[in-house]
Parts: structure tokens; C-alpha cells; sequence
């Protein structure tokens, strides 16, 4: 009995949206959560969006990233120019201040992903190696999330990032 209760209880837990979105990854005091794209076609730009946590005591920035799959990655964020909302690479980095949480978004902070030499298609890991400051490097997996999608797990909105 036990053993049942416990196979149908990972049974749900895989098939949900929510939880199979929920992943994580470290590298030293800086805590990367839940990164994830959306759908996207070949040929096209793609976005990158997670969380950064510094626990650790001093400042870091991300500074930069690379993947196999684009041409070439860029840090970007929206920026409000006279009531237009304009996107803008980000000079110097997005900064980390120790103790604090960074979103990456739709709208906000996010990688850009240039020039996809393959799609990004939905339930696909693709690998993407963020450059920190201070921290150095690490490669994770982004979650790619139907489009229209304003965070991991939950494409249920639409708008955002398509439009480039």
C-alpha cells in the first residue's frame, strides 16, 4: 500500500509543470534559479531569464554568457526613455549586491540569445554557460517554456520578449 501511495505521489510530482520547472544550480555563494526560455525558431533571438542570488559578502556581476546554440549572447534589460519602453544591452554587467536576489524577466534584466542556430523548442534543456565577475563560470540549463510564457512553468500569459 505504502508503495503505491509513494509511485503515484512521484507520479504527479513528474508531471507537474511547476515542479519538473524547478531547478537550481551553484556556483559558490551565487544561487541560479529556475532558468528558462521561451520556444523560439531558428534563425531568430532567444531570451534567457532566472533568478541570481548572492549569499555570499561581497558584490559579484554577470558580466557576460555563451551557448553552442546562439551566435552570440548579450545582457539586455527595458529601460523607460521618455514613456517608450526601449530594450538596451546592459554595460558592464548586472550587478549582484551580496544578500540580495536578481530577477531576470520578461521586461527586466535578461540574456539574449542572437542568431539561434537551432530552435528552442518546448521541454528542451538548453545549455548556457553564464560568466560572473567575481564567481567565474558555470553552465546551466535553461527550460524552454511555450511562447508567450512570463516565467518557468506557467506559460499562461502572452506578450512580452516575442517582439524581437
Amino acid at each position: 500500500m505504502h508503495r503505491r501511495l509513494l509511485l503515484a505521489t512521484l507520479a504527479a510530482a513528474a508531471a507537474s509543470p511547476r515542479l519538473a520547472a524547478a531547478h537550481a544550480f551553484t556556483l559558490g555563494q551565487i544561487e541560479i534559479g529556475h532558468p528558462w526560455s521561451r520556444a523560439a525558431i531558428a534563425g531568430s533571438t532567444g531570451a534567457g531569464f532566472m533568478t541570481l542570488t548572492n549569499k555570499g559578502t561581497t558584490p559579484d556581476k554577470l558580466i557576460g554568457g555563451r551557448a553552442e546554440i546562439a551566435r552570440k549572447v548579450e545582457l539586455h534589460t527595458h529601460l523607460n526613455e521618455n514613456g517608450v519602453m526601449k530594450m538596451r544591452e546592459v554595460e558592464g554587467g548586472i550587478p549582484l549586491p551580496p544578500g540580495e536576489m536578481v530577477e531576470l524577466k520578461p521586461g527586466g534584466f535578461h540574456m539574449m540569445l542572437i542568431g539561434l542556430k537551432t530552435p528552442l523548442a518546448v521541454g528542451a534543456k538548453v545549455p548556457v554557460t553564464l560568466v560572473f565577475e567575481k564567481a567565474g563560470e558555470i553552465t546551466v540549463e535553461l527550460a524552454v517554456e511555450r511562447p508567450g510564457a512570463q516565467a518557468a512553468g506557467h506559460g499562461n500569459a502572452t506578450g512580452g520578449h516575442s517582439t524581437h
